[in-house]
């Protein structure tokens, strides 16, 4: 029998019906059993998803290129500390170090590069990734750790036990917090007009129940949802907006840069996004997140009206969200991607890179379906608006 399921079960008959988020959390997060802590091979074509570093080199070059930007924005300071949350296998990473090394060699030098990742298994294949820079004190990786906290009546929501950026660095070091395919991954909370789904279990399966939402739900879907019709289910991603909220709060003086699939609150008000759970394996839906606990990846769309508001409220700016085709192209026009071509030498290698492009840029691979939110704190808006990633389309 699936042991995390095993697991579950004796949850619940000790405490009762447990939230989705709860059932949610568990699946990924487990420290032994949990999806992304089991083993680092759901990533990567031959896994169950990827993401943009998979593609190509050039993702984490073109990133490379905008974080420079970001912290000459900042005034070049002599230090900046770049916070990746969720950085996989280390890949991103890697290329943006050795970009940034190779290319921006004042950015590099100022540059200290921090990867939180809460899975032993993935923490170790960055330890074999970044061994040159974790081994000169340019990189180290450390765990990120979930609390649970009680956020209403019944329901509690998975947090970090600390904000990020609280180590032991002086306030004054600018900083920039990346995440790029984090948010989707944190536990939702489910409600429908039945309430808010429990997990339950009855003879060796899972079912649902449901109880009255909690004021925080509520309020959720008051502020930055909709309320479910009848026979719909929607997300309320009360972790999510607790770890944007500390996140941002932590920002003394730098950016956020956040890279995700997820709509407006307009968007569902039009109708789209309404319900975007989904489980996967090996890149097709799954029939049901109740279905091999721990063996397959479960997400949901990221609110982004709501991850903006979150970080408004600690007097960041955000700017106007943007698709990952507009922001990479705007970064990569300037020098017509030779990012991606420096190294090719023969046409059949061009040939090859620029279809790995394609698939970064347009409508039919990530482009449209990704979006991109910027916020800053302490930099001057003309700067921020002038940086490459935000001026596609603009005349010059």
């Amino acid at each position: 029998m699936n042991p995390l399921r095993q697991k579950i079960e004796q949850e619940i008959r000790e405490r009762g019906p447990i939230p989705f988020s709860r059932y949610m959390e568990l699946c990924l997060y487990d420290s032994e059993l949990g999806y992304y802590s089991r083993n680092a091979e759901q990533f990567g074509k031959a896994g169950d998803f990827y993401t943009s570093s998979d593609v190509h080199a050039v993702f984490g070059r073109l990133l490379a290129r905008q974080f420079e930007e970001m912290w000459r924005a900042l005034g070049s300071p002599q230090q900046i500390d770049l916070l990746e949350l969720g950085p996989g296998r280390g890949l991103f990473a890697h290329d943006v170090l050795d970009w940034s090394e190779k290319k921006f060699p004042d950015f590099f030098r100022a540059l200290r590069y921090i990867l939180v990742e809460s899975s032993p298994a993935l923490r170790q294949r960055i330890k074999e990734t970044l061994v040159r820079h974790l081994e000169s004190g340019k990189a180290w990786c450390e765990p990120e750790v979930f609390s649970r906290e009680k956020v209403g009546k019944g329901t509690t929501s998975v947090v970090p036990k600390q904000a990020p950026k609280d180590r032991a660095l002086a306030p004054e070091v600018p900083v920039i917090v990346f995440a790029n395919e984090f948010f989707d991954a944190l536990p939702v909370e489910i409600v429908s007009a039945k309430g808010s789904l429990r997990v339950d279990t009855r003879d060796g399966r899972f079912i649902e129940s449901w109880v009255h939402p909690s004021p925080e739900e509520l309020e959720f879907l008051d502020r930055y949802s909709v309320h479910p019709e009848a026979d719909e289910r929607l997300e309320a991603p009360l972790a999510a907006q607790q770890f944007m909220d500390r996140v941002a709060a932590s920002i003394q003086c730098g950016f956020l840069l956040a890279i995700d699939y997820g709509y407006t609150r307009e968007e569902q008000l039009a109708g789209r996004h309404r319900g975007t759970l989904k489980a996967l394996r090996q890149h097709s839906l799954s029939g049901s997140p109740f279905e091999a606990p721990g063996e397959q990846d479960i997400t949901a769309d990221v609110n982004f009206t709501a991850l903006a508001a979150a970080a408004e409220k600690h007097g960041m700016q955000t700017q106007k969200l943007i698709t990952q085709s507009q922001f990479l192209m705007g970064i990569g026009e300037a020098n017509q991607f030779a990012d991606a071509f420096e190294e090719c030498r023969l046409p059949q290698e061009r040939a090859k890179v620029a279809l790995q492009l394609k698939h970064l840029v347009t409508p039919a691979g990530m482009g449209e379906s990704f979006q991109v939110l910027i916020a800053s704190k302490g930099v001057q808006q003309e700067r921020v608006e002038s940086l490459s990633g935000l001026t596609f389309g603009r005349s010059r």
